[in-house]
């Protein structure tokens, strides 16, 4: 079986720099939940992506079959692939759900104040008119999934 890492946390909560220097640290490959979310009505069917195409097979000692979102494009892109046995760090809005919980070996959520992770957001995007959008599908599925509880472990941002 693979050993699989998850990290979730709202936007702009340093899940990106946390899973590169994991997988840095312990080895793995990191898998972006924005290559997997097919736009920015996506976070349900990007989870559900994640873990059916990646997730899953990798536990069940499989190969990991899937295709990266072209946000400019609107489509999904070029294939990747993660051989059985490949170590993974899923990271991004929607990595922790109760199915993907059930079968990592770690689960890290990041905790973030909402200004910190807004400033990120448009310092990485130039542009901040996505924010209540998301926020509010993330709102939904961390209701729904009870992702901050599902996790081994909290952190602050970074």
């Amino acid at each position: 079986m693979s050993r699989i890492w998850l990290l979730d946390g709202r936007s702009g909560s340093g899940k990106t720099v946390l899973a590169d220097a994991l997988a840095a640290e312990h080895g793995g490959t990191v898998v972006h939940m924005d290559d997997l979310y097919p736009g920015w009505g996506g976070l349900d069917a990007g989870s559900a992506y994640a873990l059916e195409r990646i997730v899953l097979p990798l536990a069940r000692g499989e190969g990991a079959v899937w295709r990266r979102w072209d946000w400019a494009a609107d489509a999904r892109a070029e294939q990747h692939r993660l051989p059985a046995g490949s170590g993974l760090v899923l990271e991004g809005c929607g990595a922790l759900s109760r199915a993907a919980a059930a079968v990592a070996e770690r689960a890290i959520w990041l905790e973030c104040d909402e200004r910190t992770r807004r400033a990120r957001a448009l310092a990485r995007d130039g542009v901040d008119d996505w924010w209540e959008g998301w926020r509010a599908q993330e709102d939904v599925f961390y209701a729904r999934e009870g992702s901050r509880a599902l996790a081994t472990e909290v952190r602050r941002c970074p």
